[in-house]
């Protein structure tokens, strides 16, 4: 598989993890968002539950990076498979934090947790998955 090939099939997995991540929020609300609140107690510990799930990836973001300098030096060398897979690995547990506060912002929903802070979880979803494109200085 060439680097080019690579590069595309990560592409399409962010794109993939970007649905993902939006898509319960999306569909959740579709379904439930005129519905009458279960519990609005509970709308400001689980919107501060969703912002502080963000810090859950800067042991995955460290840990992605370091993925990605050790891809960076294995570029045209016999490592350099295992380093794209290792890479691939780390973003993947990478992606699985990224997309915490918009889940726990669908799960909000029921509470009848505003637009606003709705909106604020899902982008600091979309922001942190951004962290984890693929620069184009790698390939």
């Amino acid at each position: 598989m060439t680097r080019a090939e690579v590069r595309r099939r990560l592409a399409l997995e962010w794109w993939r993890w970007l649905g993902f991540a939006l898509a319960p929020l999306f569909f959740l609300n579709l379904l439930f968002g005129d519905s009458q609140a279960l519990g609005s107690v509970l709308e400001m510990p689980l919107f501060i539950a969703g912002v502080a799930s963000m810090f859950v990836s800067l042991p995955l973001f460290s840990a992605y990076k370091r993925a990605l300098i050790a891809t960076e030096q294995a570029l045209d060398s016999e490592a350099e498979r295992d380093a794209w897979l290792e890479l691939a690995r780390q973003r993947r547990k990478a992606f699985l934090g990224a997309v915490l506060p918009a889940w726990i912002g669908a799960i909000a929903l029921f509470t009848g947790l505003h637009a606003v802070a709705l909106f604020l979880l899902a982008m600091s979803s979309v922001v942190l998955l951004c962290l984890y494109r693929i620069p184009r200085q790698l390939g």
